[in-house]
Order: C-alpha cells, then sequence, then structure tokens
C-alpha cells in the first residue's frame, strides 16, 4: 500500500543563484532515507520540492497522495486549537472507516448475482483499513501526544498562544496520528527532549512507508536512517553542472566510516598527483635543454651527427612533447587539495603559572554563585565550580536551568547577584553565544579577521572551510545563522584563548564540521566548558559533567 517518493531530474533556481541542478533521488517503502550536507546546499530545498510545497523550474517528482510534511512553521489557522489538528489527523481513518461500514452494509444488502463484488470492493477497503490501523488510532492519538509532550495542553488550547516548539511537536504528532504512505521530514527532533526523540524515532522505525527526512541530529541519524545521502559539493558531479547525489548504506556511524576511507583516498591521491607533477616539470625543464640544437656541437661530434644527432633529437623533442602534454592534461584535471581540519592553536597569551605541587593552575573559579531568577549552584550541589588548565567540563540540564547563563558568568559577561567569580591572572576567555547579535553587522568576515588577526587570517580560515571564499566580502548581517556562527567560531580560532566557553557549539553547523570540532577540542591544550542539549557530543563526551537542575527543584 506504500508507495515510492522519487525525484528526476530535479533543478530550482532563486534569481541568479542555481541551489539544485539535476538531482536523481528514490526511497522505496520501508527505507528511512537521512539527507545530509553541508550549511545552504540545497537540503531543505529538496524536501520542499519533493513535499510539493514548492515547484521545480525543471524535472518532475512522483509522490503518493496521501505524503506527510513537516513543515518548520506549521500552517495553522490563526484561531485553530489543539482538537482541530487532531481532528484533521484523524480525517483520513475517520472517512476510511465510514467507507468501511458503508462496504460491509452494501455486501449485507447486496442481491446474489452482485454479492461477489460487493464482497470484492469491502475486501480491498478492508486491506487499506487495516493499513492505516483505523482500530487503533484512539490509542494512537494518546500514545503519540505522550511520546511527544503535547498531552497535557487540552483540545481547546489555541495554536496561536503556544511555543513553537509545542506548535513543532503538535505538527509532528499530526504527522504520526495520519499514518501517510510517506513522510518528508525537515530537522524533525528540533525542539524535543531526549525522550520525545527517542519516541519519534521508535515511531520512524514502524512506519511501513518511504520517509525521508534532513537532520543535524547524529544519534537520531544513527537510530533511524537505512541509508544517508550526501549532497557533497565536493564531488565531480558538482564540476560537471549537477548536484552530487551520494549514497551510503546504513546509519551515521557507517556513513562516518566510509567518509574517512574517502578523505584518506582524496589525501593519498592528492598527494601522488603533486608528486608526479613536481616530476613532469623537472622533466620537461631538463629534457628541453639537451635538445640538439639548444647545445652547441663540438668538431668530433660534427660528422656523426647526419647519421645519429637527427635521431638522439627527435627522440629527445619527443619525451618533451609527451612530458608536456601530460603535464598540462594533470595540471588541468588535478583534484583538489582537501580541505585541512580544523584545529585550534596553542592558547597564544602569557603562560600561566601551575598550582601547588605542580598540579594544573585553577583558571575560573565560581563560588556559591547565584544569578537571581536565573542560576543557582547552591541549589544544583556545586557550591564551587573550578575550571583547571586542559580541563573539559560538559554542562548539561532543561532550557532554563542556566546553562547559558554560567558560561556568560564565567566569560565575565553577566554579574552574580551573590557569590563570587575570580579569574586567574592573565587568562584569556572566548565565548561562543548560542544566540549571536550580528544579524545588523555592516563589515564583513574578511575585514573582522583582518582586525583581529592579520591580513593572512582569511587564508587560514579558507583552509579550514570555515569561511566560505564566496562569503569572506560579504556582509555579516547578510549571511544566515550558520554562517555567522562559522564567522565567530572562526574569530575564535584565531584568538587562541587559555578557555573556550562554548554555547550549543554544534547548532548550525554541518555534520563534519561538528566532528571536526569536537575532534580539535580534544587535543587541544586550553581548558574546554560546554553547554549542549546534542546528544551525540554527551553521549561521547570524555571529560567531567556538571548537571543542573530546572530552577526551584532543589539540588
Amino acid at each position: 500500500m506504500s508507495a515510492m517518493l522519487v525525484a528526476s531530474d530535479l533543478s530550482k533556481s532563486y534569481e541568479d543563484r542555481t541551489v539544485l541542478a539535476h538531482v536523481d533521488l528514490a526511497v522505496d517503502p520501508g527505507h528511512r532515507v537521512g539527507l545530509v550536507g553541508e550549511n545552504g546546499v540545497g537540503k531543505s530545498t529538496l524536501l520542499r520540492l519533493i513535499a510539493g510545497v514548492e515547484d521545480p523550474d525543471s524535472g518532475s517528482v512522483d509522490r503518493p497522495v496521501r505524503l506527510g510534511y513537516l513543515h518548520q512553521e506549521a500552517p495553522y489557522r490563526h484561531d485553530a486549537v489543539v482538537g482541530d489538528v487532531i481532528d484533521a489527523a484523524l480525517a483520513d481513518v475517520r472517512a476510511l472507516t465510514a467507507e468501511l461500514e458503508a462496504a460491509a452494509a452494501a455486501v449485507d444488502a447486496a442481491p446474489d448475482d452482485a454479492r461477489d463484488a460487493a464482497a470484492a470492493r469491502y475486501a480491498a477497503v478492508l486491506v487499506r483499513a487495516e493499513a492505516a490501523d483505523v482500530w487503533g488510532a484512539d490509542v494512537r492519538v494518546a500514545r503519540t501526544l505522550a511520546g511527544l509532550d503535547v498531552a497535557d495542553l487540552g483540545r481547546d488550547r489555541r495554536i496561536a498562544f503556544m511555543s513553537g516548539g509545542q506548535r513543532t511537536r503538535l505538527g509532528l504528532a499530526a504527522l504520526l496520528i495520519r499514518q501517510p504512505e510517506a513522510l518528508v521530514l525537515d530537522e524533525p527532533t528540533n525542539h524535543l527532549d531526549d525522550g520525545a526523540a527517542e519516541f519519534l524515532a521508535d515511531a520512524l522505525r514502524a512506519l511501513p512507508g518511504a520517509v525521508l527526512f534532513a537532520s543535524h541530529d547524529r544519534v537520531f541519524l544513527q537510530e533511524v536512517a537505512t541509508e544517508i545521502v550526501d549532497l557533497d559539493p565536493t564531488r565531480e558531479a558538482t564540476a560537471a553542472g549537477r548536484t552530487a547525489t551520494t549514497w551510503y548504506g546504513g546509519g551515521y556511524r557507517d556513513y562516518l566510516t566510509a567518509k574517512a576511507k574517502e578523505r584518506r583516498a582524496w589525501q593519498a591521491q592528492y598527494e601522488a598527483e603533486q608528486e608526479e607533477l613536481a616530476t613532469l616539470r623537472e622533466s620537461v625543464r631538463v629534457r628541453a635543454r639537451q635538445v640538439g640544437h639548444e647545445r652547441e656541437m663540438t668538431d668530433r661530434n660534427k660528422m656523426a651527427y647526419g647519421k645519429r644527432g637527427d635521431r638522439v633529437e627527435g627522440q629527445v623533442s619527443r619525451r618533451v612533447r609527451n612530458a608536456r602534454t601530460r603535464l598540462e592534461t594533470l595540471e588541468a584535471e588535478q583534484v583538489p587539495r582537501p580541505p585541512v581540519p580544523l584545529r585550534f592553536t596553542p592558547p597564544s597569551g602569557r603562560a600561566l603559572k601551575p598550582g601547588p605541587d605542580g598540579e594544573a593552575p585553577v583558571v575560573l573559579e565560581v563560588r556559591r554563585g547565584v544569578v537571581q531568577g536565573r542560576l543557582d549552584l547552591l541549589a544544583a550541589g556545586q557550591g564551587r565550580l573550578r575550571v583547571r588548565a586542559g580541563d573539559r567540563l560538559l554542562v548539561t540540564g532543561t532550557n532554563g536551568a542556566g546553562k547559558s547563563t554560567l558560561l556568560h558568568v564565567l566569560a565575565g559577561d553577566i554579574p552574580l547577584t551573590s557569590g563570587s567569580l575570580h579569574r586567574a591572572d592573565g587568562v584569556e576567555v572566548a565565548l561562543l553565544e548560542q544566540d549571536l547579535h550580528l544579524a545588523g553587522e555592516k563589515r564583513s568576515p574578511r575585514e573582522l579577521l583582518t582586525l583581529m588577526a592579520g591580513a593572512r587570517a582569511s587564508d587560514r580560515v579558507r583552509d579550514f572551510g570555515l569561511v566560505a571564499a564566496r562569503d569572506l566580502n560579504r556582509r555579516i548581517g547578510d549571511l544566515s545563522v550558520g554562517q555567522r556562527r562559522r564567522v565567530v567560531l572562526a574569530m575564535i580560532v584565531m584568538h587562541s584563548p587559555h578557555v573556550l566557553l562554548l554555547d550549543e557549539p554544534t547548532n548550525h553547523l554541518s555534520l563534519t564540521l561538528a566532528e571536526e570540532l569536537m575532534e580539535a577540542l580534544e587535543g587541544w591544550p586550553g581548558a574546554v566548558v560546554v553547554a549542549s542539549h546534542d546528544r551525540w557530543l554527551r553521549r561521547r563526551w570524555k571529560g567531567t559533567k556538571v548537571h543542573l537542575p530546572p530552577q526551584g527543584t532543589g539540588r
């Protein structure tokens, strides 16, 4: 009963910018395909085209009639209430129930000569009803609303008065209640806590239809995806005017393994080609000097020149031409240099004095810290929070527990209502904020980086892939949230502080950059304090963990 999602030769441009070019994609029933790629590569655009929300410039999409699409902002009426959304989600089920009842009544009322046809129709409707699980609809409603933490909203709750997170979770619940033949989801775990994300993963694994989703949630990709498609701008197809779509079987770990293998092969090919290029250039230079007309003949060679000189010079000339041809071909077709993995340089400020007995010095310390209404370390069981050089500290907790406030206190941006903050002499601190305030910034990334770290800073940033060359001279205020976050991260890399304070560091970053960031932090000698909801980061964290309970709940 499930249908495939099939995109054929899709292309889409906005003004003078081509976002997608000649994309082919097919998702079979029972398959759950995770869509990944760099920021701005066109993932959300592709999902909108496949869902039918936007029309492609060219190409076509085959989709089932009963397709579900998770809007980033659900299109509900201003006066709609929760009950309206649930009733709309159940409309297909209710209609199917009524159709089944009518088909059953038709069988009972049919004369003998029409009974077989009526029974066949009833059987066909029954198959559809069983596939849609019409008898379990009410149980499914209750289970789904509870699993996505919207059961307590009440049927009369106005959607206009709900938070963005509540609206997103309600939209997800409506899709799961509906049980469509195929699902298209854009960042479905946004606004979900761990329990709700796990419930969604279980629900999607149980669906018989095709599922296509884009996500930065690495745990979700690992738990849900049967395949991963990477919209990779470094692929050869991109140079040929097509958007490259590379398929990887399995979940996120399998994807990482395959990408690492590709990266090693890319590096090996690049090094081999550079070595061959150097050899060819030297060969052309040396052999060109060996051609006869470039040397003066001795008297002894003049008599024999006609016999063997022409032949020798011809052989050398052919070798020079062959080498030059190969050199020109390789220079035109050589693979580009692989991006340099992100790395932090050691802290560049004054050296810190070791503590007593040679132990790592304390760089930051908060004692009995309280920010009225926002943070209470005493209630969290942290009368003293101490950060030493080289420490790795992960701060966890629900929204409103005070994670961001704690990082701002450590940075010196927010004063304590009571308690004290101590920073060691000469310690430099850098904070990557969760919410950046750069929407009105008129300067370009190049200007800020040059101001901070000199004229060559932008070259180093390009090497790491933090800021694309096309964005270096654009106004920062015109960049996307993800692009602005990369600029700030680049400034921090240039700064090389003693302490890094990172608030939700993987938000709005591509999977590749998120992995590189965490790997770079592992080998960095400075102190790191991270606040994050990222389940993949939290599960792989190797340092100390501090959990902040919700405000007012005690230790």
